[in-house]
């Protein structure tokens, strides 16, 4: 996945860091809105919440790691 930021930056993200967004069909991954402060992706459908911090930071979806935790 690309993500194109407002300061010019394109940030290459590999789709299995977000299995949701993996196992989805391209139409479902298509459907997506940026946040109202700009600073993340949000797919209604799939449940899936993106922080453009998160990606900079190289963290992936923190959720299965959460269920796993407890």
């Amino acid at each position: 996945m690309w993500v194109e930021l407002n300061d010019g930056q394109t940030l290459g993200v590999p789709l299995a860091w977000f299995p949701r967004l993996l196992h989805a069909t391209p139409e479902q991954r298509m459907q997506y809105r940026i946040g109202v402060t700009g600073n993340g992706l949000h797919w209604e459908e799939l449940d899936v919440d993106i922080s453009v911090e998160g990606l900079l930071a190289g963290r992936g979806d923190l959720t299965a790691r959460r269920q796993v935790g407890g």
